[in-house]
């Protein structure tokens, strides 16, 4: 196939970076003088920035709003994203690859946008990348298509055409069940490696292999 459309997601997919959110969770709460009752990392795993702040309100009682705890862990992380997260095996040639034949490229991140720009920019990534659609801006997590939807209308592609790298088990199993092609993207913080593969179109250890979509 031709692929005319791309819809990457970024933590775990284009870049090495799931280590990051180990724990942040748990030390975002540490910060506010709260022991975690629970491993939140597995917890959050699925949700939005959003949903896991409203669970931080409604279970733990923060009386901070929605928006100054999610500000609050990016902080966390911010000089990760700035200094730190490298971009995976292939990713740069690939992306070269599909521009050269027109394909039209979006990110769809659950992570915040400025976090995702300052690792694209120093990764030297973002010229390939006019649009980061994430799970804040769209209102709903992954678990919903709404942010796959909303990308692929900005790209304006047919879904037919269109491609979505991911790495996760349950985002893949959402874009599937709206009628897009999935490539699997290998990341070892993915439990359910076999239930990805099951259902996705492709599946590749890093980028190079997945150049078999283009040659």
């Amino acid at each position: 196939m031709k692929i005319r459309g791309a819809i990457f997601d970024a933590d775990g997919t284009l870049f090495d970076s799931m280590s990051v959110w180990d724990g942040a969770a748990e030390e975002y709460l540490r910060s506010l003088g709260i022991e975690p009752r629970e491993n939140l990392t597995e917890r959050f795993k699925n949700m939005s920035m959003q949903d896991s702040a409203e669970f931080y309100r409604d279970e733990y009682g923060l009386r901070l709003s929605v928006g100054e705890i999610i500000d609050g862990v990016n902080r966390l992380i911010d000089g990760r994203y700035k200094n730190d997260i490298l971009i995976k095996p292939g990713v740069e040639e690939f992306l070269f690859m599909l521009k050269k034949i027109g394909t039209r490229m979006c990110i769809a991140t659950a992570t915040d946008e400025r976090l995702i720009r300052a690792a694209l920019e120093r990764n030297g990534i973002s010229s390939y990348f006019n649009r980061i659609f994430t799970c804040a801006g769209v209102g709903a997590s992954k678990s919903s298509p709404e942010i796959y939807e909303n990308a692929l209308l900005y790209l304006g592609t047919n879904r037919e055409d269109t491609v979505i790298f991911e790495d996760s088990y349950n985002a893949a199993k959402t874009a599937k069940r709206a009628g897009f092609k999935v490539a699997a993207m290998y990341d070892s913080a993915e439990n359910e490696q076999d239930e990805l593969k099951s259902i996705s179109d492709w599946c590749f250890m890093n980028f190079y292999e997945a150049e078999v979509l283009i040659k």
